[in-house]
C-alpha cells in the first residue's frame, strides 16, 4: 500500500443484492472496488393463518462480515465503515439486545388499511405538517400501528432501521441516523428530532410505547463506534463506523455529479426516488395532495421527492417469465423493446397493485384494459410498455417537483443501476424534454463512502465540494432529448387527467 491514500468501505444493501464496496481516496478523486456481492430478498413465512414476507437478516449480516473481511485483507486496513440500505423496514430487540424475529418485508401486506386507520386519530393533513411524508402504507408508523397487538412488539426494548441494527451488531452501540429515520413518518421533518405528534398517535390509540424502543437521532458523518470482534469482522476490527446516509437514496443523492444548483436526480433502481434538492421542506397542501415526501438528507438537506415503482416491475416480469421456463436476457429484451413503437401502452406505475410481488405482466394487461389500451402481448411489448411507463412518471414528478418548491430545474441526474439503461435514459429526456446525465452506477457506495471519507478527516469541504470529487472520479453519458414532447404530454393527460 503506498502513502496519501485512505480507503473506506460501503456496506450497500438493496432489495436483491447486497454489496461490499471498498473506496480508495487519493489525488482528489475515489476508485471504487467491489470486495464481496451477496444476494437478498424476501422469504414468506406461515405466520397466524396467512404468509407473511420477511427478510433473512441474518444471512445479510453475515454477507456483511465475509465482505468487511475480504475488504480489509485486500487493503490491509480499512479506515472507517458505512453501511446504507433501504428505509422504513426494523427489527426489534428484548431486553438482553437479542432480536425478536426477523424483520418484516415492506412488501408484506399487514399494512393494507393501516394508513386509514391512523388517520382516524391523527388526520391526515395534521401528520402532514409535521413529518411531510407521502403516504405509502409500508411507512415505519403504519407498520407499527398494524404490529399494536404483537406479542413480539410488546416483548419489545429496541427498535432499530436496518443499517442502525447490523451497525448496532457491529459496534455494541444503538442510534437513529436521521435520514433513513426520516422515512419512518415519526420524525418532525423541520425540527430534525422525533415528533411528538407523531409518537402520541401510536402511544394512545395502539398501545405501541415508541418512545421507550426508538433510540437517540444521529446526523450523517456521526462517528457511531469501532468495530469489534476481530473473530467477526478480520483486519477491519478497530475501523469507526460512520453513521453515513444510511437510506440509500440519500447517500445516493450526495453522489449526484452535478455542477450547478439547478439539477433534478432520479435515484434509479428497484425504486425510482424523483425529486429535487431543498434547504427547507414543502409542506403546503398542494405538496400534500401531490403526495410528494419531504426526506432528510446530508447537510441539512430536504429530499423534496416522489417515489415511483421502479425497475421492479420489470425484474419482476423476468422472474415470471423465468418460472414459465422462458429466460430473457436483459440487454436482448431491452434492445427489441426499442424497436416497438413508443407509448403503445403506458400505465401509471404507481397503481399498489404493482407493489407485492407476483405476475407483472398479467397485471400490466390488466390495467391497460381498464385504461381502454391494447395489452401489451410480447415480452418486448411489456418492457416497452414499463419503460415508457416510468418515464411518463418521471416526467410527471421531476416537472410537479419543481412547480411545488419552485426550484428551476434545467438537468436531469440519473445514478443507480437505471443509468445503465440506455433505453430508459432517452425516453427520459424525451418525456421530460431536459437533457439527462446518467452515472455513476454505483451512487449510493460513492455517496457512502465520501460522507465517511469527510467524517474521519480524509477530506474536508460541503456537499459541492463532493460532488466535484463524484465528477472527477465518474465518466457519464448525456442523453439530450430527440425530439417534440406532445406525444409525451397526450399520454401524461390520458393518465393523469
Amino acid at each position: 500500500m503506498s502513502a496519501g491514500h485512505t480507503v473506506h468501505a460501503a456496506v450497500d444493501l438493496g432489495a436483491s443484492s447486497g454489496r461490499v464496496i471498498t473506496g480508495r481516496l487519493e489525488g482528489g478523486r475515489v476508485h471504487t472496488l467491489q470486495a464481496a456481492r451477496f444476494p437478498n430478498g424476501p422469504v414468506s413465512v406461515p405466520s397466524q393463518g396467512r404468509d407473511t414476507l420477511h427478510w433473512d437478516i441474518l444471512s445479510l449480516y453475515r454477507g456483511v462480515l465475509a465482505g468487511l473481511r475480504r475488504a480489509a485483507e485486500a487493503h490491509g486496513r480499512l479506515d472507517s465503515v458505512g453501511i446504507d440500505s433501504w428505509a422504513v423496514d426494523y427489527g426489534l430487540l428484548d431486553a438482553d439486545g437479542a432480536l425478536l424475529g426477523n424483520p418484516v418485508n415492506y412488501r408484506d401486506a399487514r399494512t393494507e388499511g393501516a394508513p386509514e386507520h391512523v388517520f382516524e386519530w391523527l388526520p391526515a393533513a395534521r401528520m402532514y405538517a409535521v413529518n411531510g411524508l407521502q403516504v405509502q402504507p409500508f411507512n415505519t408508523v403504519f407498520q407499527l400501528a398494524a404490529a399494536s397487538g404483537d406479542a413480539q412488539l410488546a416483548a419489545a426494548r429496541d427498535l432499530l432501521l436496518i443499517p442502525d441494527l447490523l451497525g448496532y451488531w457491529l459496534t455494541g452501540e444503538k442510534a437513529a441516523e436521521l435520514t433513513n429515520a426520516s422515512t419512518t413518518g415519526l420524525v418532525d421533518v423541520r425540527a430534525r428530532t422525533w415528533a411528538d405528534a407523531c409518537l402520541d398517535v401510536l402511544e394512545g390509540p395502539f398501545g405501541v410505547p415508541v418512545r421507550g424502543l426508538l433510540p437517540p437521532l444521529v446526523e450523517p458523518g456521526t462517528v457511531v463506534g469501532p468495530l469489534l470482534g476481530r473473530e467477526s469482522v478480520g483486519a477491519a476490527a478497530g475501523a469507526p463506523l460512520v453513521a453515513v446516509g444510511s437510506h440509500d437514496t440519500a447517500a445516493a443523492v450526495v453522489a449526484v455529479p452535478a455542477t450547478t444548483a439547478n439539477f433534478a436526480y432520479i435515484s434509479s433502481g428497484t425504486w425510482s426516488l424523483v425529486g429535487v434538492e431543498l434547504d427547507e421542506p414543502v409542506r403546503t397542501e398542494e405538496s400534500r395532495a401531490a403526495n410528494f415526501t419531504n426526506e432528510l438528507g446530508v447537510d441539512g438537506t430536504v429530499r423534496y421527492l416522489r417515489n415511483v415503482m421502479g425497475l421492479w416491475v420489470l425484474s419482476e416480469s423476468q422472474r415470471t417469465w423465468r418460472e414459465r421456463g422462458h429466460e430473457v436476457d436483459l440487454p436482448d429484451l431491452l434492445e427489441r423493446a426499442a424497436r416497438v413503437p413508443a407509448l403503445s401502452c403506458a400505465v401509471d406505475v404507481n397503481d399498489p397493485r404493482f407493489l407485492p410481488p407476483g405476475d407483472m405482466p398479467a397485471r400490466l394487461a390488466e390495467l391497460a384494459v381498464e385504461t381502454g389500451q391494447r395489452p401489451p402481448s410480447t415480452d418486448a411489448e411489456v418492457a416497452r410498455c414499463v419503460v415508457d411507463s416510468l418515464a411518463l412518471s418521471y416526467r410527471r414528478a421531476v416537472h410537479q417537483a419543481a412547480e411545488l418548491s419552485g426550484k428551476a430545474v434545467d438537468v436531469v441526474h440519473m445514478v443507480g443501476g437505471g443509468s445503465l439503461n440506455t433505453l430508459l435514459c432517452q425516453l427520459t429526456a424525451d418525456a421530460t424534454g431536459l437533457p439527462v446525465v446518467a452515472g455513476p452506477t454505483e451512487g449510493a457506495a460513492i455517496g457512502n463512502i465520501l460522507v465517511q471519507a469527510r467524517a474521519v478527516g480524509a477530506i474536508d469541504g460541503d456537499l459541492a465540494e463532493l460532488r466535484r470529487i463524484v465528477a472527477a472520479s465518474t465518466e457519464t453519458r448525456r442523453y439530450e432529448p430527440s425530439g417534440d414532447t406532445r406525444p409525451w404530454e397526450e399520454a401524461h393527460k390520458r393518465l393523469w387527467p
